[in-house]
């Protein structure tokens, strides 16, 4: 297998050079991320300026590293629009530091790199360790990647469609197994911070505390891994409500006159 490796914390975290290790005993390894962090940017493509790519060192031996001025979703991108010469036949996203559950994906580089694979039709998983420390330990999330991908899971993925992993901050024997789950409803305690600049004009930060949300609710990617599992969850591009579709149509929207109002 060719395997291509991505995240959004940047080249050189630590978590990306543990899932490459990781991938080694499937193949070839090859690595193309972001030259710095780009955490929480998102689906972005970047279109209205010039990217740059270049050889990046990387502590594993035998991988080819490589480095862009953007975001996770422009490193997919390029590596599957030629840049990497060999076929690709997997792309993993990760290890996030930090988790990537509930509405996180929306703003998930690391899940946004799995993202434009799947609109590439090649597989893809994100994995991210729920552990946002800076001496996190992704060892055991490493050992649950190459399990995962052993498993051959993403062979039987349909289109458009990714796996998302979370692993929870424990040692390996720890781990109580794994759980297939539905993303869970995360709480955001965002802040908006004002400053005054040396010149007097006002600027801004979101701040605030870490995200939180639910535990409780069984069946969930928190509950999963809040209780010592790791969590699996299929993840589709089609965003459509089917459900509201329905009550729509029930609702005799489609029989409107355009333009009238009553």
């Amino acid at each position: 297998m060719h395997i291509l490796v991505s995240n959004d914390d940047g080249v050189y975290a630590p978590g990306i050079a543990a899932l490459a290790e990781a991938m080694l005993p499937f193949g070839q390894v090859t690595v193309v991320a972001p030259r710095e962090n780009r955490s929480a940017i998102g689906h972005r493509k970047t279109m209205h300026k010039p990217l740059r790519i270049d050889p990046a060192p990387f502590p594993v031996k035998g991988v080819a590293a490589f480095a862009t001025s953007e975001s996770p979703s422009d490193s997919v991108a390029v590596a599957l629009l030629g840049f990497i010469k060999e076929p690709i036949d997997l792309v993993v996203s990760g290890i996030n530091r930090g988790a990537n559950m509930g509405q996180d994906l929306t703003y998930s580089g690391t899940v946004s790199a799995a993202f434009e694979a799947v609109i590439w039709h090649k597989p893809a998983i994100a994995f991210s360790l729920v552990d946002f420390s800076e001496n996190a330990d992704y060892r055991p999330a490493a050992a649950i990647a190459r399990q995962v991908v052993a498993l051959g899971l993403y062979r039987n993925l349909p289109p458009l469609t990714l796996l998302n992993v979370n692993v929870p901050p424990l040692p390996l024997e720890q781990i109580k197994g794994f759980k297939i789950v539905r993303q869970g409803l995360r709480t955001y305690n965002d802040a908006l911070i004002t400053r005054i600049d040396p010149y007097g004009r006002p600027y801004y930060w979101i701040g605030g505390e870490a995200p939180s949300g639910d535990m409780t609710e069984e069946g969930t990617d928190l509950w999963a891994t809040h209780n010592g599992y790791v969590s699996l969850t299929p993840i589709h591009l089609d965003m459509t409500s089917y459900a509201v579709m329905r009550e729509l149509a029930a609702a005799g929207v489609e029989r409107l006159v355009p333009g009238q109002v009553e």
